[in-house]
């Protein structure tokens, strides 16, 4: 934990710099939740989240299964999360972890499909191994959700 929440995100300028880049936000205050959430309302788009791709501090998903979470989560949650939708595989131990208000979070970046590779590149050369594509910005239907998570 030590390492992850001692790391600057130095590579936000380096991420600015690509043209395929067409947001970029530090996850903090309002959790991985809120910030893919003000994305999608931003854009005017919806945006899918993948629970099994998002990558968690070791040991992270079995504490909030404990109930070890802030309180700052759940009022998160109480918020926005009427415009998300989980689906069945998400537990409430994950929709803790994603509205999770932690200010040392990381970054989530949306770019063109074909701009991925690259801008994983990116944070790796950053010594940000562990990031990840975590999901999709797709279309908003009319009555849909903003935000899916599965």
């Amino acid at each position: 934990m030590i390492a992850s929440t001692t790391k600057l995100n130095t590579v936000g300028p380096d991420l600015a710099a690509i043209d395929s880049v067409h947001a970029l936000t530090d996850v903090t205050g309002f959790g991985l939740a809120g910030h893919a959430l003000e994305i999608a309302r931003g854009s005017n788009t919806a945006v899918r989240l993948r629970m099994e791709q998002i990558p968690l501090i070791e040991e992270s998903r079995a504490l909030a299964a404990q109930g070890l979470v802030t309180g700052a989560s759940k009022r998160n949650w109480d918020a926005y999360g009427h415009e998300i939708t989980l689906t069945p595989s998400v537990t409430s131990a994950d929709r803790d972890l994603l509205s999770d208000p932690q200010t040392s979070g990381g970054l989530l970046v949306s770019c063109e499909p074909s701009a991925a590779a690259h801008v994983l590149e990116v944070f790796a050369r950053h010594g940000f191994e562990s990031a990840a594509i975590v999901g999709e910005v797709i279309e908003h239907q009319p009555n849909n959700s903003k935000l899916v998570i599965e």
